[in-house]
């Protein structure tokens, strides 16, 4: 029976880190569908080099930093419970390196190629892990001092925090470091639009983002035994309402319709194992509305060139639904309990501290030594030509 257990716990969790790794495909379409034609081939290649960077990152520094785990062992005792251990770490891969795929979104066409490898390894090693490991292992006794002080722990059950605002709010400060893309803003305070280039693409990456989200938040279990459904009803819920409240606000711009979905999803993760599931339909609403608002204002009046958006959307959504957690998760809105604001409130604060520290240093220290953007010229043609060679769709055949 043991063995029986085992095996249905390594399926149930490797389809959970299948599902997770075919949303990294949604990634890149999203932002393939959003940057100009002279950038598509470099988003695709970033979002398949980052993960792969991650994995090693991963694998030899990070899941230690987090778990204090690591793998050297004989192939034997990795084996054992039917290898369950190497499919969890394999799925918590998968969100480590989501960390990367968000950040890639808002430094989108204009920075450089090895230096974000480099920052990839860093971040995914060391910055990540701290917080995951604080959040989700209890790392230096902060969530049992939280649960000494507000009667329960931060909770997170599918990373709202841990992965999206931790991942949106290390994105802000490699943003503003590498300054906008030429030509965005005018000196006479002027917005030129660069126009998503191709909106079946950036549809595509929504709906594999999407589908793939419930491996994501359902998978989050790890056990099956822990599986439950209604964690599935609050993330469909959650999606649609972010999606009708981007529809609504962004009056039928296909960009925001198409980013809805992830706003609402990214705000559900935390709660939603605890949720009603009009609980998690009005968390999905306001995520809605928080990133169609946002990405406005970023983007217009403050004049952040943040390209998918990807601070707004993981890092201010993904905020918004570590509170979401502390206030629709209560038994007072129709949700299981267990759960405080006050330690939601001081998680999410923490995620966003760390982020926000772990994000200025390794960006910081590459632009000095390194540099993180590529030059005029270089931006000028495109990341695909300068970096790698070879452009999506060339503009004549060869004749020999």
């Amino acid at each position: 029976m043991e063995q029986s257990s085992n095996a249905s716990n390594v399926l149930f969790v490797l389809l959970g880190a299948i599902m997770v790794l075919a949303m990294h495909a949604g990634f890149a379409f999203l932002e393939v569908g959003t940057v100009r034609k002279k950038n598509q081939v470099n988003a695709l290649v970033k979002i398949l080099t980052d993960f792969c960077v991650s994995a090693i990152a991963y694998f030899f520094i990070g899941y230690t930093v987090a778990y204090g785990v690591n793998f050297f062992s004989g192939a034997d005792v990795l084996a054992q419970k039917s290898g369950y251990e190497m499919v969890k770490f394999f799925f918590l891969l998968t969100f480590a390196a989501a960390i990367p795929a968000i950040i890639s979104g808002g430094i989108a066409e204009r920075a450089k190629f090895h230096p974000q490898s480099i920052a990839t390894f860093l971040l995914v090693g060391f910055v990540y892990p701290f917080f995951e490991g604080i959040a989700w292992n209890d790392n230096f006794g902060i969530q049992p001092w939280l649960e000494a002080v507000t009667g329960a722990k931060f909770h997170d059950f599918a990373g709202s925090v841990v992965v999206h605002a931790v991942g949106g709010w290390i994105a802000l400060p490699a943003v503003l470091l590498l300054g906008a893309r030429r030509g965005r803003y005018t000196k006479d305070g002027n917005v030129a639009a660069h126009p998503p280039s191709n909106i079946p693409f950036l549809a595509l990456g929504a709906w594999i983002l999407t589908v793939g989200w419930f491996g994501f938040n359902v998978m989050s279990a790890q056990t099956l035994d822990k599986v439950s459904g209604l964690v599935a009803l609050n993330s469909l819920m959650a999606m649609v309402g972010g999606t009708l409240a981007a529809m609504v606000l962004g009056k039928n711009d296909p960009g925001f319709i198409h980013n809805g979905p992830l706003a609402g999803l990214v705000a559900v993760c935390a709660g939603s194992d605890l949720m009603h599931p009009i609980g998690a339909l009005a968390t999905g609403t306001v995520a809605g509305v928080l990133f169609v608002q946002l990405f406005t204002v970023t983007q217009n009046r403050w004049k952040i060139d943040d390209v998918l958006g990807v601070w707004p959307l993981h890092g201010l959504c993904g905020a918004w639904g570590g509170i979401a957690a502390g206030i629709f998760g209560t038994t007072a809105l129709g949700g299981i309990g267990g759960v405080s604001l006050v330690a939601q409130l001081a998680g999410t604060l923490a995620g966003i501290a760390i982020a926000l520290a772990g994000g200025a240093i390794v960006y910081g220290t590459l632009k000095q030594l390194v540099g993180i953007r590529l030059d005029p010229e270089e931006e000028f043609e495109g990341a695909d030509l300068t970096i790698h060679k070879i452009t999506a769709t060339p503009d004549r055949e060869t004749h020999w």
